[in-house]
């Protein structure tokens, strides 16, 4: 039998890591979160930390980098059986997201889970303890 292999809930393309380290270095430190509404709804808004206002049913999925990605307890019930990939598009968001004067925004693409990659996963934690 093979040890478990550690996976987190959320990662990224290369192309999306240098725009969070561009954006950063000009912004301070940021955070993610994906609303999960009908708008926009897998492009995850990039703010400054701080300037976004957690609530109580949010959760933190991981950090990409030193940057949290959150989303609240019902969207996450979407996204449970996935792991998040936080990639960069060509396009304009419809957003209030930092990246949106450069012409780019973040979205969020999903891979399944294998059964044993899910067995090992904890829950995401309350996203007030980012």
């Amino acid at each position: 039998m093979t040890a478990p292999t550690s996976i987190d809930r959320v990662t990224a393309t290369p192309e999306a890591i240098a725009l969070l380290d561009r954006l950063a270095a000009k912004h301070g430190p940021l955070m993610l979160h994906l609303s999960g509404g009908c708008c926009d709804g897998t492009a995850p808004l990039c703010l400054p930390k701080g300037e976004f206002r957690l609530g109580g049913r949010d959760l933190c999925l991981g950090k990409i980098g030193d940057t949290p990605f959150c989303m609240s307890d019902d969207t996450f019930q979407w996204w449970r059986n996935t792991q998040v990939i936080l990639d960069v598009i060509q396009a304009r968001g419809g957003g209030f997201s930092i990246e949106a004067p450069d012409g780019v925004r973040f979205t969020a693409k999903a891979r399944l889970f294998t059964d044993d990659e899910l067995a090992g996963l904890p829950d995401p934690r309350p996203a007030e303890s980012i």
